[in-house]
């Protein structure tokens, strides 16, 4: 006669799962409390005894953003420096990848070890120079000038992370399509950028974050013209030093934090896939 299993879980399984749950709900309580707040009317908000629930919920704070006039425009400049980092840095990236690992030429090691360097140096220290040159090319209150800095700074991660998947791929693979005649442009992007892709997207989430997350750049150069703001800047409107809404300034936050939960709800297979490793041969 055959008995059922029953599964016991180890006392460390269950304590890993438990710490996990922990740091979990600790991760998740600020978004939680950001949501909440701009569901509060103005008087739970700025109570003094704060509650983590509300029992009148309402819209207000959503109205309030959503009657903003430029909201709209900002919401699409921060979806196009976003897009535009994402898709260049990417395409830049394997690029650069791909010659740096499946290449031999001189001082490769020292390119290398220079991305490295730059991946170090504070963003902080590099505004007013960046201030300086966009100012000369011409970029100041541009989306140029928000998106070319945002794919240098993400570049020498994304070389490093995907110089790993495409090393992972079998020269012995590249050799076989060589042999069926296939050239090196078709194997580049029929056969190596389907098996790094993973890693395209695992590098493209974080440089979409940045980008769609930045204040200081759009802080910096973005001067006068306010037409070409983003949706950080977006938050000075709500936010005033002798009487902040900050009704406005979580609802502004949340609706800023949808479009990375969408483009994360999108990506997360492959998203899951490249965090864990490249193509084992």
């Amino acid at each position: 006669m055959n008995l059922p299993r029953v599964r016991v879980r180890r006392p460390g399984r269950l304590a890993a799962e438990a710490s996990a749950l922990l740091i979990a709900a600790v991760v998740a309580f600020p978004l939680y409390w950001m949501v909440l707040s701009a569901f509060k009317p103005a008087g739970e908000i700025e109570s003094s005894q704060p509650r983590p629930w509300t029992l009148a919920p309402s819209l207000d704070s959503f109205q309030r953003v959503f009657g903003q006039r430029e909201f709209g425009r900002y919401f699409l400049n921060s979806l196009l420096v976003a897009s535009g980092v994402v898709i260049a840095s990417a395409l830049i990236a394997f690029l650069a990848a791909t010659a740096v690992t499946r290449f031999r030429f001189r001082l490769r090691t020292t390119l290398l070890i220079m991305f490295l360097v730059a991946q170090m140096v504070p963003v902080e220290a590099l505004t007013i120079p960046l201030f300086f040159l966009m100012r000369d090319f011409g970029q100041l209150n541009t989306l140029g000038s928000l998106i070319l800095p945002h794919i240098a700074f993400s570049l020498p991660f994304a070389i490093w992370m995907l110089r790993g998947f495409v090393k992972a791929v079998p020269e012995a693979l590249e050799e076989a399509a060589y042999i069926d005649g296939a050239s090196r442009a078709r194997f580049l992007w029929q056969i190596l950028f389907p098996l790094v892709l993973p890693g395209l997207v695992a590098t493209s989430v974080f440089s979409f974050i940045s980008a769609w997350n930045d204040f200081l750049f759009a802080k910096s150069f973005i001067i006068s013209d306010t037409s070409q703001s983003t949706l950080p800047m977006a938050l000075l409107v709500f936010y005033k030093p002798d009487d902040p809404d900050w009704g406005g300034v979580v609802a502004a936050s949340t609706v800023m934090t949808i479009p990375v939960l969408v483009f994360f709800v999108l990506v997360q297979r492959r998203l899951v896939s490249g965090l864990g490793g490249a193509v084992k041969d």
